[in-house]
């Protein structure tokens, strides 16, 4: 059977001018149809997203939460271990971040006169300049560095109560107490808020069997020492003329009297203290032999008010002397009257004190006419003895024979209370005598060092030396009691040691994490900025 061949049916009329079989028809072809497919493939996609989108908006939403919490809970249950360093050195530490702004000050201001009424919290242009600086300060604030207010609490519960408002604002405070300190310790350098303890000035109670005595912050030493006198006792630490309680526990200061008697830290048996977040704290009980637990008095005597606010003490006091006396001696140069101390303190005469006044000082004396009589204008020594009649004789002729054998010019001793006061006026009147004398526009700067007695000698000739290089006039007395403040914050590290000064930092820091109390005393929180560079040693 044979097959024909199939042969191709023609094309429709027309066909090949509308596709054709060409090449470019086909192409023409494949892709109407492929934009076809993707429009119906768009709309599909549009309208399965519009049909699960908050379902799966929910399911985001939920898986983020969920990993939230769980990485807080993990947190928790293994907090991030804090820096394993017992001390904080001044690089690791975090700039402080005080409010001091404006509308947060108005703001504590009116919390402030709830809590304490607003007789009691001031802005007076006179009150903000005297709680910034003083005459005798070495340092003085800044026109923008001085508080927003001063406020005057009367007791613990309102001073924790502004603790509170302050660390709940973060608002620095610096406290204030007589305003006898000469290193910068109640100048403020952040604003903030003053803390007059002015009103805090109650002897609240007398243990005449047990030997100790609860005061208020505001109480002076002398018009304690008057009160206790009533009774045959007497608080032997005695710095200059005004000083306060609250100061003197804040400085850790001594006196004329710390030869026999020591310093601050040997008379403060406990203190009532608040923190700055406003917690209230007692450093410990009345028994003088209960060794239980950490010694916090000490730590916070002498911390200059950057640690807490005391606000209340209790003071070991002792047996008024039966009999005291006074003498001065002069020497040729300040060299022999220095040996002389050597020699006293080297033969173990129990004396009361003893302090050196140099040439310079004794002139400045007589020029200001701040005592009753005319000085021999040379290095002088006074003396100062306690004990029974007998044993003050004795004293008087062994000091007598030892500045004789060290080259005294003089020797003077008082026989009644009236020469006493006047022997030892001019101790007290040495600063005072030394700023009456200033020229107009002069301002009087105090150095304050302490040194093993066998350097006192070494220590006086080169202070001298410095004095007459720096053609400043100047003066020396003997004494080491007042505190570290602003003005030696930056050679501590030269006397204790940089590890020493990294451990206090970190004692701030626990204390005061927001660094709220007295920022920049003692020790620097923070580096130093532009024009605030620490002094080369």
């Amino acid at each position: 059977m044979q097959i024909e061949p199939e042969h191709p049916k023609p094309p429709r009329e027309g066909n090949s001018a509308k596709l054709g079989r060409s090449f470019q028809g086909q192409v023409m072809g494949s892709i109407g149809a492929r934009l076809r497919r993707e429009r119906e493939q768009r709309a599909q996609y549009e309208q399965w997203r519009n049909t699960t989108d908050p379902a799966r908006n929910w399911m985001i939403t939920f898986f983020f939460l969920s990993s939230v919490g769980v990485a807080y809970w993990l947190g928790t249950y293994w907090p991030r271990e804090p820096e394993p360093s017992s001390t904080l050195p001044l690089p690791k530490s975090k700039v402080p971040l005080h409010n001091t702004k404006l509308e947060n000050m108005q703001a504590a201001w009116a919390d402030f006169v709830r809590v304490l009424g607003k007789d009691h919290v001031s802005t007076l242009e006179a009150d903000l300049e005297q709680h910034a600086t003083s005459d005798w300060s070495s340092h003085r604030a800044k026109s923008d560095e001085r508080p927003f207010c001063v406020v005057y609490p009367s007791s613990t519960e309102e001073v924790a109560e502004i603790m509170k408002i302050c660390h709940l604002r973060r608002i620095p405070v610096v406290g204030y107490s007589g305003g006898t300190s000469i290193e910068g310790h109640f100048t403020p350098t952040r604003k903030g808020v003053s803390i007059d303890f002015g009103r805090m000035d109650k002897i609240v109670r007398l243990h005449k069997e047990d030997l100790d005595v609860v005061v208020q912050p505001a109480v002076g030493w002398e018009r304690l020492n008057e009160a206790l006198a009533q009774d045959g006792l007497f608080f032997p630490p005695d710095p200059g003329p005004g000083a306060m309680i609250g100061g003197m526990i804040g400085t850790g200061c001594s006196g004329t009297n710390a030869y026999r008697y020591g310093t601050m830290r040997e008379w403060v048996l406990s203190l009532t203290v608040v923190l700055a977040d406003g917690t209230v704290i007692k450093t410990r009980q009345r028994p003088r032999k209960s060794s239980a637990g950490y010694d916090l008095t000490k730590l916070f005597i002498g911390s200059e008010g950057t640690l807490g606010l005391v606000t209340e003490a209790t003071l070991k006091v002792t047996v008024k002397p039966e009999s005291t006396s006074v003498a001065v001696g002069t020497f040729p140069t300040i060299g022999h009257a220095a040996r002389c101390v050597a020699q006293v303190v080297g033969r173990g005469v129990p004396i009361a004190a003893i302090e050196i006044l140099d040439d310079n000082q004794m002139r400045f004396i007589n020029e200001a006419g701040t005592t009753s009589r005319a000085w021999p204008e040379a290095p002088t020594l006074f003396f100062k003895f306690a004990g029974t009649p007998a044993g003050v004789k004795e004293q008087v002729a062994t000091v007598q024979a030892l500045a004789r054998q060290a080259g005294s010019q003089t020797f003077e001793f008082a026989r009644s209370q009236q020469e006493q006061d006047e022997l030892w006026s001019a101790r007290k009147e040495a600063l005072w005598s030394a700023m009456a004398v200033m020229n107009p526009g002069d301002r009087v700067w105090t150095g304050d060092v302490a040194v093993p007695m066998s350097r006192l000698p070494e220590l006086i000739d080169e202070t001298k030396e410095d004095m007459r290089k720096s053609g400043l006039r100047g003066s020396i007395v003997g004494h080491g009691e007042h505190g570290v403040g602003l003005v030696k914050r930056d050679y501590l590290e030269h006397e204790l040691g940089v590890t020493t000064v990294d451990t206090m930092r970190q004692i701030k820091k626990a204390l005061d994490p927001l660094c709220l109390l007295n920022t920049d005393k003692v020790i620097r929180m923070q580096k130093a900025g532009k024009g605030d560079e620490v002094q080369e040693w």
